[in-house]
């Protein structure tokens, strides 16, 4: 069981109310979690990465046990305390503007 914590302008459009638990099938990854995520919440599709790219959002960034994952490659095993449970996966908005 995975848990996903989103910003809340996510989960205001899929209509979520705290964080989201998925189960997920092989390796938990952040594209599997995402897939995962768009499956589960269609609303969701494109939100986070670029349909045509599968890259990530420039203004969203992932968060797990204290360290950025936003520059990783999407198919690295997330960490284990994410992949059991233990912490979340957290999706943040990032704040941009001068």
């Amino acid at each position: 069981m995975i848990r996903v914590i989103l910003p809340p302008h996510l989960r205001i459009l899929a209509r979520i109310d705290g964080e989201v638990k998925l189960d997920i099938r092989g390796q938990a990854t952040q594209r599997s979690v995402i897939d995962a995520l768009e499956a589960s919440y269609p609303a969701l599709s494109g939100t986070i990465r670029d349909p045509a790219t599968q890259r990530r959002r420039a203004l969203l960034r992932f968060y797990a046990c204290e360290e950025d994952l936003s520059n990783e490659p999407p198919d690295i095993p997330l960490p284990k305390a994410v992949q059991t449970g233990e912490e979340p996966l957290l999706v943040i908005a990032a704040v941009a503007g001068g």
